[in-house]
């Protein structure tokens, strides 16, 4: 068990995979269209279109090169331009608001609150009510984060963006297959984000897709999509677009995962489960779990948060060197830092935890650092509570992905109980 690394997430793959990328071969299909991009399409929309009564959606699907496309184009056809601003979940990876940037608008952030640890309602309100005051121009839309897989308090932030007439973005990039009363996260909204990297809930390899409200709209994020091509007989270009297509080859990948799609998010919950089996007992140790019937995370990562006061071997000697060489996966960072600390960082027993357990060859890493406390958004305007930087400081995300059996958390779980003094 030791000698083998025990990975946070990482899709498996089923096997049907070879079947759809040999297809594309023989059919010489090897572009950013083809069969392979119309089927995964096709099965994406009976997925997120599926509620558990017997109301269905109509939503339509387009497949893209990544989940940061994605919210590049939502934005896009929200009317996001220079000089607008997009409020955007401060407790997030960078994707959900890199894009806002890409388009010279600014993100307005929004702390989080306790129970889902996303966006908080009551904030959220407060920002649009003193942008305006300041501005005198609503933000352009309202960027909610599935944080782990964990629906956020979707039917408030819907009756706020309402009243104010704000589209919202859904980022479900971690929220595949997650439910909010029955409902696919990502069919709520006016948009809503898939990702497919390699990490994720089904991969790929990488990609990600946007669901729309209706077939016109998804022409349009066709249209942008393959660099806004005007339809004569050569390249006519009339507005700027993007290459953000995704391939036939990683499009057979994606459907060849769809036929386990149910199955990945099954035991991601079963994961989830165990660890609170077996994390119950455990002083310190706080498992996060589905505020209340109405959230149905798919656990994309199981996350815990540690006490303050909780002691782990080896804590008074973290952060006492900066660290060298790729850290954080396959697509992992190499750009050496210029200092060990930051003014805002996970407290001691948590790297040491981390440390622990990468001695252990488990992977596990810190939650995402809010972006309100990133240097490169320090002049972003920013509502904030306390609540993301405060969960950032004493959390913790464990392994979870197909590969990771019960003998694996069992044995991550001995691994927790043996660094803590």
């Amino acid at each position: 068990m030791a000698t083998e690394r025990i990975l946070l997430c990482l899709a498996h793959m089923s096997g049907r995979e070879i079947d759809y990328i040999n297809e594309a071969f023989e059919t010489n299909w090897v572009v950013p269209l083809g069969p392979n991009v119309n089927g995964f399409e096709k099965d994406l929309e009976v997925f997120v279109n599926n509620r558990h009564d017997e109301e269905q959606l109509h939503k339509k699907v387009v497949a893209l090169s990544a989940g940061t496309a994605a919210v590049h184009l939502a934005l896009i056809a929200c009317g996001v331009k220079p000089g607008d601003e997009v409020l955007v979940q401060s407790f997030t990876f960078c994707a959900s608001s890199h894009p806002i940037t890409y388009l010279g608008a600014t993100p307005v952030f929004v702390d989080s609150e306790r129970e889902t640890w996303n966006m908080d309602p009551d904030l959220l309100k407060e920002a649009i009510k003193d942008r305006i005051a300041k501005t005198g121009r609503k933000p352009k839309a309202i960027v909610p984060v599935a944080l782990y897989g964990m629906p956020y308090q979707i039917d408030r932030i819907l009756e706020i963006a309402n009243r104010y007439e704000i589209p919202i973005i859904e980022d479900a990039a971690e929220g595949f297959g997650s439910r909010f009363d029955g409902q696919v996260l990502g069919t709520f909204g006016e948009y809503g984000v898939l990702s497919f990297n390699g990490n994720k809930m089904i991969t790929t390899s990488g990609g990600g897709a946007l669901i729309c409200p209706d077939a016109d709209k998804a022409r349009e994020i066709l249209w942008y999509a393959t660099q806004a091509r005007e339809s004569y007989p050569y390249y006519q270009h009339e507005a700027i677009g993007y290459n953000y297509r995704m391939s036939n080859i990683c499009a057979g990948i994606g459907r060849g995962q769809m036929t386990v799609a149910d199955e990945h998010i099954e035991h991601h919950k079963h994961v989830q489960e165990l660890y609170c089996e077996l994390l119950k007992d455990v002083r310190g140790v706080t498992m996060h779990c589905n505020p209340s019937d109405r959230y149905d995370s798919n656990f994309w990562l199981c996350t815990a948060t540690l006490d303050p006061e909780l002691r782990i071997k080896g804590q008074e000697k973290v952060y006492g060197k900066v660290i060298e060489g790729a850290v954080g996966g396959a697509a992992g960072v190499t750009h050496a830092a210029s200092s060990a600390v930051t003014d805002c960082q996970p407290n001691d027993n948590v790297e040491a935890l981390r440390v622990a357990l990468d001695a252990a060859n488990i992977e596990a890493r810190p939650l995402w650092k809010p972006m309100h406390k990133q240097p490169v958004y320090r002049n972003a305007p920013a509502y904030v509570n306390g609540v993301s930087e405060g969960l950032f400081k004493v959390g913790i995300c464990l392994p979870a992905g197909p590969y990771v059996t019960d003998d694996d958390v069992r044995y991550i779980v001995d691994s927790i109980k043996a660094a803590i003094v």
